[in-house]
This record gives structure tokens, C-alpha cells and sequence, in this order.
């Protein structure tokens, strides 16, 4: 097995991500006005909102999916996760290359790609990026029975999406895979935002660090800026279990996906991601570095075919 580790960008985010030249505030403000409330002038007298207000990353959310994704309907249960649309781009983008590695290099575009995203959550962000940018099709899996309701009504309620995002319900919480994707389907690649904390109390004390380096202080009581509940923030063992799990699944079924892939928020989860790894056996392994401002992540990436030759299409 060979594990290939890319070396960030210096410019950050992906080249076709949308927002890598930050935010045109006026254009979203257009786009939603409901974002016009919270804009405000920046320590350097351009525009900004407060991050560490929930209600305003909400509407920037809403603004920059109606603005550059098309989605004219969208919002979060209360409560739920609200993730940072440029980070979550970054990573079909990385994506995207990845597949066009059999491509000549281009990425794939169309219906004929076809991605699993295990965990879609209640704001299915992957599916409303992948459709716009690429127009694959996706299916999205949920342990959460309102997650799942929700993510299919904010697909209802968007045409851009119709026949290209189906969202199913994993009712077994142990499994990742089976009892939710059928005999003999096939997926391009699988794409996972894994929950990252051990416990509920490791998960307050990292909004505490986070609200306090967004300058907003720590007041009760404690509101995550970007939300998130139990299953989306933590689970017992972190990200390094959850991946280690979802690896050894993998290895049960390795043509389900072209490239299995996830998220891994610290570096400190990648010597027991890799231990598993190697004991899973995949014939590559790839681990793509990405940069939004100061939060660095990465996305890890396993094929048990000849460069992810499983789940590919003609």
C-alpha cells in the first residue's frame, strides 16, 4: 500500500471554488437580503458579518447557496449543523479531481457520476455543491429520522435537484455501508464529514476555544456558531473511530466505491487512521491537504481497484 500526502496550497481554497477570492457581500446581499442586516464594516473597512453569530452565518449560507449554487430554498433545523459552505466545496472539488484522474485529468461531469455521502446530515450541502458544479447524482444516508425528513424536503423544494438526490435513512447506527446501499450499487466514491469529537464535553470546550478566537467571547449560554448536534459533533473514539470503522467496511466491500473518502479534521487522528489502513490493505491511499484561513483539514482517500476503477462508469 502507498500513501500519498499533497502538500497545501498557499492560496487556500481549491482554484474552482468560488469563494476563494472571498465574499462579494453586495452581490450576496442582493441575492438574499436577509444577510443585509448582519453585514457590517471589517477591522480593515471592508465588508464582514460577526462569525460568532449563528443567525448570521445562517444567512451567508443562504446567500452564497442562492447566489453561486442556485438553491433557492434553504435553511437548518434548529439546533443542527450549519457548516461553512467554502470548506465543504473545497472538498467536491478535491473530489472532482480525484475522479478525473481517469479522465485525462478533467473532471467528470454529469449524471453518470454517481456519489455516496455517508452522513448527509439535515443541510445535504454535498449533494446542492456536487449537483451544481458537476451535476452528479447522489445519494445521501442519515441516521437521524429529522435530518433525514428534512433533507428530503429541501430537495422537493428545489428544482435544480429533482431525479438527482436521493436521501435514505441508515437505520443500524453500527454500520456505514450495508443495510443501506443496495446489492451489487456501484458509487463513483463515497464522501464522509465524520463527526470529530469524543464526547459531548470535548465538543463545548472546542466551541469555547473557537468562539474566543473569533473574538466574541465566552457567554452563556454557550451557542455554537456553526451549530451541530450529538451525531454530528461527536461519537465514542472521535473521527479516528469513526474512520477506522468506515475503513474496515470498506475493506468488507471494496467495489462499492471507486475512492472511498473522508474528512479528517486533526492531524493527530492520521497514525490510527493509517494503522487501519494498512491493515485494510487498499491498493492507494491519498491524503489531500486543505487550507480555509487558519483551519487546515484534509481529506483522506483509500481505492481497493487500480486507480478507483470501481463504481466508474463509461
Amino acid at each position: 500500500m502507498s500513501i500519498e500526502s499533497e502538500r497545501p496550497r498557499k492560496s487556500g481554497l481549491h482554484p474552482r471554488n468560488r469563494h476563494a477570492a472571498g465574499y462579494d457581500f453586495t452581490a450576496l446581499v442582493r441575492s438574499w437580503p436577509g444577510l443585509g442586516r448582519f453585514v457590517r464594516p471589517g477591522p480593515a473597512g471592508t465588508a464582514t458579518i460577526d462569525f460568532a453569530d449563528p443567525a448570521a452565518v445562517l444567512a451567508l449560507n443562504q446567500a452564497l447557496l442562492r447566489h453561486d449554487y442556485r438553491i433557492a430554498h434553504w435553511d437548518v433545523p434548529p439546533g443542527y449543523l450549519c457548516p461553512p459552505i467554502p470548506g465543504r466545496a473545497d472538498y467536491v472539488h478535491h473530489l472532482a479531481d480525484l475522479l478525473g484522474e481517469r479522465n485525462g485529468g478533467v473532471p467528470p461531469r454529469g449524471a453518470g457520476t454517481v456519489v455516496l455521502d455517508v452522513g448527509v446530515g439535515a443541510n445535504c450541502v454535498y449533494p446542492l455543491v456536487g449537483v451544481s458544479e458537476y451535476s452528479w447524482r447522489f445519494v445521501g444516508t442519515e441516521i437521524d429520522p429529522a435530518a433525514v425528513a428534512w433533507a428530503r424536503r429541501l430537495v422537493a423544494e428545489n428544482s435544480t435537484l429533482a431525479g438527482r438526490v436521493e436521501i435514505r435513512e441508515q437505520r443500524t447506527k453500527s454500520q456505514l455501508f450495508a443495510g443501506v446501499v443496495a446489492p451489487g450499487e456501484r458509487f463513483a466514491a463515497s464522501m464522509c464529514n465524520p463527526p470529530f469529537h469524543r464526547s459531548a464535553a470535548e465538543a463545548a470546550a472546542g466551541t469555547r476555544r473557537k468562539l474566543r478566537n473569533l473574538g466574541g467571547g465566552v457567554r452563556p449560554p454557550l451557542v455554537r456558531n456553526f451549530g451541530g448536534r450529538a451525531d454530528e459533533l461527536w461519537c465514542p473514539g472521535g473521527e479516528a473511530a469513526f474512520v477506522g470503522r468506515m475503513i474496515a467496511e470498506s475493506a468488507r466491500q471494496p467495489e462499492r466505491c471507486g475512492w472511498f473518502t473522508t474528512l479528517v479534521s486533526s492531524r493527530e487522528s492520521l497514525p490510527a487512521i493509517e494503522r487501519a489502513l494498512r491493515a485494510a490493505r487498499p491498493v492507494q491511499v491519498r491524503i489531500i491537504a486543505m487550507a480555509q484561513g487558519q483551519k487546515k483539514s484534509r481529506i483522506v482517500a483509500w481505492t481497493f481497484g487500480r486507480a478507483g476503477e470501481f463504481g466508474s462508469r463509461p
